[in-house]
């Protein structure tokens, strides 16, 4: 089993947390739901709900309401670090939500290494 973290940056904030803060409970149920499912199988969590994005960063998949939410995320050990969230408008995840993510990736590992962030 994972454990999930959701990254939070030098200051305290948490993008995730924003995210779900303004959109709908039945939207963060949904998202509680999989991630639970992500929890449990980890890397094996098949498609179509989770997907390699590029290198190190996946995709969680959540569609409700006509609407599809991604979730990306990277595994630390066996922990899942979720970085951030977004609502996907086109056929492909934008490549600038995956450079951002994986700027959350470097942060994290950074000050991980640094002793600044607590597993």
């Amino acid at each position: 089993m994972y454990e999930i973290r959701f990254y939070e940056d030098s200051r305290g904030c948490c993008p995730v947390d924003e995210f779900l803060d303004v959109n709908d409970v039945k939207v963060r149920a949904k998202f509680f739901k999989w991630l639970s499912k992500l929890k449990e199988m980890g890397p094996y969590f098949p498609r179509p709900y989770a997907d390699v994005l590029r290198g190190k960063i996946r995709e969680l998949r959540v569609i409700f309401g006509g609407n599809q939410y991604r979730f990306l995320y990277f595994f630390f050990g066996k922990k899942i670090i979720i970085t951030h969230a977004f609502v996907k408008k086109t056929d492909r995840v934008p490549e600038n939500e995956i450079e951002r993510a994986e700027k959350m990736m470097i942060d994290f590992i950074h000050r991980h290494q640094r002793g600044d962030v607590e597993l």
